[in-house]
């Protein structure tokens, strides 16, 4: 079986090629606060940016992400705030609040929207890509982390030198990876099962919490991605046999915590995969720490293929086409 999503996944590099030849990105003002907003897929992705600032900045300043219903609602916004609201089709009421909002404030806005959303209400508007045919997003998620980087790396001005030099590796680093054996193998030893833990340590948690969503979207199974520490505290009481984990080998020291994971969910039956850039279960190329995001998706966006076409699911309807979910999920206004 043949999914939308398998193209989309393929189309990666290309997108990211296009994008960088014609992105242009506003000068934000370094000394007025900077909030990214989204939600979903678009909220992880102002995860990362707002951990780059972090980390660019020596911790001279600290962005915030806030999901875009808060924001829209009851989270304090002033005209003082630059804010940053990412949307792929650029329909949802809160992200679109958002800008309601933030313009009425008088705070100065920034869309990060696709190709084909209709034209939002910012002061500067950034288009990424083409709509994604598949429900499960994959290449938006890629490009909006590139008009992120690049608007990051103006933000906080020489100190952005490498992430633009990193990011300028990209394309070439996740066709590297999609030209690593499609991961068939290791999908069996997971499909069906349920729960899914996905952990990572630092910006790889933000990668573990989009891996997981992808997973829920196409498999129709419940996974939860989270801070290898936060797996360990808690979450232990209910691993048991039948469920599946991913751990993603950490690019620094994370104080041995992963390896603690790994060995507990041994001991605890459950079937795990591991997810890194060396010897593992799924790989991904080697890349600058910086933009792993961008790369270490990739083989759990093909994973999540794999097991969708093991289960029989539908990772490009994400349920919406069939009964109960078709009539139950359209009463929902996104």
């Amino acid at each position: 079986m043949h999914f939308a999503l398998d193209e989309q996944i393929a189309s990666q590099p290309e997108a990211v090629r296009n994008l960088l030849q014609r992105l242009e990105v506003p000068e934000l003002n370094l000394q007025r606060p900077l909030i990214f907003t989204g939600i979903g897929t678009s909220l992880h992705a102002c995860r990362v940016a707002a951990t780059w600032v972090t980390i660019l900045t020596a911790g001279g300043v600290r962005p915030v992400a806030i999901n875009a219903h808060s924001l829209a609602l009851n989270t304090l916004l002033r005209s003082i705030d630059q804010v940053v609201v990412v949307s792929h089709r650029g329909t949802k009421q809160f992200p679109r609040a958002v800008l309601d909002r933030a313009r009425h404030m008088g705070a100065a806005t920034v869309a990060i929207v696709g190709e084909d959303a209709p034209e939002p209400e910012a002061d500067t508007i950034i288009r990424t890509c083409p709509n994604e045919r598949s429900g499960t997003f994959t290449v938006s998620y890629i490009t909006a982390l590139v008009a992120l980087g690049h608007l990051v790396a103006h933000f906080v001005g020489s100190r952005g030198e490498a992430l633009l030099s990193a990011l300028a590796t990209v394309a070439e680093a996740i066709e590297q990876t999609l030209a690593l054996p499609t991961p068939v193998v290791q999908a069996e030893r997971i499909a069906g099962r349920e729960p899914l833990l996905i952990t990572g340590f630092a910006l790889d948690a933000v990668t573990a919490a989009e891996a997981a969503l992808k997973l829920k979207e196409g498999t129709y199974r419940w996974a939860e991605g989270m801070e290898v520490e936060m797996a360990l505290h808690g979450p232990p009481a209910a691993f048991r046999a039948g469920m599946g984990a991913i751990t993603i080998t950490p690019a620094s020291d994370d104080g041995g915590r992963t390896q603690a994971l790994r060995t507990l969910l041994h001991d605890l039956g459950v079937e795990a995969l591991t997810c890194g850039d060396q010897d593992e279960d799924l790989r991904f190329a080697q890349v600058s720490q910086l933009i792993r995001p961008l790369v270490a998706i990739v083989p759990l966006q093909r994973l999540t293929a794999e097991c969708a076409r093991i289960s029989g699911t539908n990772p490009d309807d994400i349920h919406r086409d069939v009964e109960p979910w078709k009539t139950a999920m359209e009463r929902v206004v996104l």
